[in-house]
């Protein structure tokens, strides 16, 4: 396939949609032109996206197995490679979250590296803007804005995620754990001394505690790039250290404040559990997440109190996450799934201009449902939340307005400040 676009300097894949509109908002707020596509884009859909100086795919790798994860990253890969981008970001979530049988990080790396020209493949380790912080390899994250900090493996959330639960905060031993060649490190130290950023293993760990060390980071990774194209794999720090401080964001149309909203929480966080507690401007429904994947009659009735209340203009946030996690072990790899094609169904009956997805798989399989081929740049809500407008061959669809967030990011206030149109 021939691209006939004015090559990017950046391209990015985000494993899930939340993590892959994040980084296009960190592109945006320094000034880069952006634009995140939902696949591999059609030739007509890069020509209506315009000259671009980042390109990104948003996918669901977080969520593949292994196989699958080669299967969705080889056209990616070959999309990039004759696009002539220099900087290949595989875009993971903050805390690396990952196993051998699902969203295997090392999978990625090995795939995407046959796509460059540099072997070596970088890893960023912190993002100070989200309190994620990497110190000798070893990854330490907040539980929220302006909350404590832990260790990985302390972490009250990640260290016991439902399907990737971090035991092993050192990134080095995480990474090599599923899979991934010996990798070096240039620790914190060597960042504030100057010393030569340099690894013979076939990765490299980079620390990063301040945005400084992103800026000498970001130093090397531009002097890389000068030398043939490469993989950098990490989260949003990665744009942040390429791009550097926040400037002058490129001007882009803002997102419908019109019209009811409809939010879906699936996430099992409990931040977005005190987030969805607070949103006193939606009527809170609560669904059981067994009987919305297995029955039918469950469902229809489900959309009709849903459909009822948003044609009398009022908000609805729909809570799809159990209490016990277990209590839908035989569903929960189908909950996403299901709760994209009750959003599209939804939308076919009341056409709502707005909506809200939290949770990284409840995000991507929602957006993947509604028949869109991109997500143009709207607006930062919340560090690590982003607004996006959709675009779609569907004029019901196209101009649709979006929050899509991870399941630990955002103030507690953020679906009201979305539903009252605050930008």
């Amino acid at each position: 396939m021939s691209v006939d676009i004015k090559a990017p300097f950046y391209g990015w894949y985000g494993d899930d949609f939340t993590g892959a509109t994040d980084t296009l908002a960190t592109l945006f707020s320094r000034g880069a032109k952006a634009f995140l596509f939902l696949g591999v884009p059609l030739s007509r859909h890069l020509a209506m996206a315009g000259t671009l100086d980042a390109i990104g795919i948003a996918g669901s790798a977080r969520a593949m197995t292994p196989s699958a994860m080669e299967n969705e990253l080889c056209p990616v890969g070959q999309f990039f490679a004759q696009s002539g981008i220099k900087v290949l970001h595989y875009k993971t979530c903050s805390t690396f979250d990952s196993a051998r049988h699902v969203g295997n990080i090392a999978t990625a790396m090995d795939v995407l590296r046959r796509f460059v020209d540099q072997p070596q493949v970088v890893i960023l380790g912190g993002q100070p803007s989200l309190g994620r912080y990497c110190a000798f390899g070893n990854l330490f994250a907040s539980i929220g804005p302006e909350a404590a900090v832990h260790r990985l493996d302390r972490h009250p959330t990640m260290s016991r995620h439902p399907s990737t639960p971090m035991a092993e905060a050192d990134l080095r031993r995480h990474l090599q754990s599923l899979g991934a060649d010996p990798v070096g490190l240039v620790d914190w130290t060597i960042l504030e001394n100057g010393r030569r950023l340099a690894s013979e293993e076939l990765n490299i760990l980079f620390d990063a505690l301040t945005q400084a060390h992103l800026d000498v980071i970001g130093t090397e990774l531009k002097h890389r790039a000068r030398q043939g194209s490469l993989l950098v794999v990490g989260a949003s720090s990665v744009a942040e250290a390429i791009y550097g401080e926040r400037s002058s964001p490129v001007n882009e149309p803002k997102p419908s404040t019109a019209g009811p909203v409809l939010a879906i929480a699936g996430s099992l966080s409990p931040l977005t559990r005190r987030q969805v507690e607070a949103a006193t401007s939606f009527v809170r429904i609560s669904a059981d997440a067994g009987r919305l994947v297995e029955e039918e009659s469950y469902r229809e009735n489900m959309a009709a109190r849903i459909a009822s209340a948003l044609r009398d203009e009022r908000n609805v946030l729909l809570s799809t996450a159990p209490q016990d996690p277990a209590s839908i072990s035989s569903a929960d790899t189908r909950l996403a799934h299901t709760v994209g094609r009750f959003a599209d169904r939804l939308l076919s009956e009341v056409p709502v201009r707005r909506l809200i997805a939290a949770g990284g798989d409840t995000s991507s399989h929602m957006a993947q449902s509604l028949n869109l081929w991109g997500l143009a740049y709207g607006g930062q809500l919340s560090p690590g939340v982003a607004l996006s407008i959709g675009r779609s061959d569907d004029p019901r669809r196209d101009g649709i307005s979006l929050m899509l967030k991870g399941g630990q990011m955002g103030s507690v206030d953020l679906f009201d400040r979305f539903a009252g149109g605050v930008t």
